[in-house]
């Protein structure tokens, strides 16, 4: 199979539609006659095969693994220094029971001198952790900003096999559940969601809702997922059916390690070598996923109305920099902002340039809750 792409499939999105629909029709119509023309006795297996539940002993075993997987990550996660040089923060970890009581790992840094300005809570990208966002967090806590970062379930500390997403409406709405204990803790306490790559997508949508949008004061996308296409039409033809036979089955060679994500190499280097860093190979409900919620944000974009910043740089080859512009274009939201960075790659916040990058999100929150208090 192709691996997921984003950018240059683009300009054929009548065609992939198209040519979608009809390998669904001939592949629905190829696996009736299969099964038509396999002997009697062999159909029958292949259909119970197919239709039976695993067995007790293979699930046993197989949860069994997931979650030793899990402890053996979340020690991991709870071994990372969350100081970083930062003194004027008090830190903290905890396990946070999401919307499908799943234990999801959570980071908390907040200032400890001077009126809390507002809290950011960080949703990470696809098979990256929390943790890694510790230089960010001291950034934001030296400016008088709490934060609060959630591992995604199959991430970091939290439940779930290693890279797999069942769900990322799941994603969502952990996220919303997360947002709504913060708020209850912090009542009179801004709060802005911010989102990277597909957490990008993950935030962007959960703002769509209006009990989480009420919570916010708006959000910051850099580099989001929000046109995600399959460089070949057969991936997006069958993810649907394999992810609902196969959800966890891999594709081989479809993980992105090999495309740049920062012009910093230190940076390149501390990624790959991070074992809490999935660099497995996607598995198809997770790539099933992505392609949906990309699909349904680009159908809704004129439906935005939440205040957003959405910054992308121009060379980024894992998520598509016009989609961004698309999305500052086409959206509804009175307040909203967008930064193209010239020559940058992904993950924005790890690139050469990252206390710029961070600078330019802090003053982006800072003029948010300043237009807020003119309006009062």
């Amino acid at each position: 199979m192709e691996p997921l792409t984003s950018g240059a499939s683009n300009r054929i999105i009548p065609v992939l539609k198209t040519v979608r629909t009809s390998l669904l029709f001939i592949h629905s119509l190829l696996f009736s006659l299969l099964l038509l023309l396999l002997p009697r006795r062999y159909r029958s297996r292949t259909m119970a095969d197919s239709t039976s539940p695993p067995s007790p002993s293979k699930l046993g075993k197989r949860r069994r693994l997931e979650e030793e997987d899990t402890l053996k990550r979340r020690a991991l996660a709870e071994g990372i220094d969350m100081t970083t040089g930062n003194e004027d923060c008090r830190w903290n970890t905890f396990l946070f029971f999401g919307a499908r009581r799943n234990a999801l790992f959570v980071r908390s840094w907040l200032p400890i001198t001077g009126q809390m300005k507002g809290i950011l809570v960080i949703i990470h990208g696809l098979n990256e952790h929390s943790g890694r966002y510790g230089q960010f967090a001291k950034q934001l806590t030296s400016s008088n900003f709490g934060v609060y970062a959630m591992d995604w379930t199959g991430h970091g500390g939290s439940d779930g096999l290693h890279g797999y997403v069942p769900s990322l409406d799941h994603v969502v709405a952990d996220t919303g559940a997360l947002l709504e204990k913060i708020k209850s803790e912090y009542p009179g306490v801004p709060c802005f969601l911010f989102g990277h790559s597909t957490g990008g997508a993950v935030v962007l949508k959960a703002a769509s809702n209006p009990n989480i949008k009420e919570m916010l004061e708006g959000i910051i996308l850099t580099s989001p997922a929000l046109r995600v296409k399959p460089a070949h039409p057969i991936v997006g033809a069958v993810a649907p059916i394999f992810s609902l036979v196969v959800p966890r089955l891999q594709f081989k060679g479809a993980n992105k390690r090999g495309i740049p994500v920062s012009r910093d190499p230190a940076a390149l280097l501390a990624k790959y070598s991070d074992p809490l860093v999935y660099t497995g190979p996607i598995r198809v409900r997770t790539g099933h996923e992505i392609l949906r919620i990309s699909s349904y944000l680009m159908r809704n974009f004129k439906s935005v109305i939440v205040p957003f910043f959405v910054l992308h740089g121009t060379a980024d080859k894992v998520t598509d920099p016009l989609a961004s512009q698309d999305l500052y274009n086409e959206a509804a939201s009175k307040f909203k902002d967008i930064k193209l960075y010239d020559g940058f790659l992904h993950d924005l916040l790890f690139e050469p340039e990252r206390e710029e990058v961070g600078q330019d999100i802090i003053s982006w929150m800072e003029k948010r809750l300043g237009a807020e208090y003119e309006q009062v």
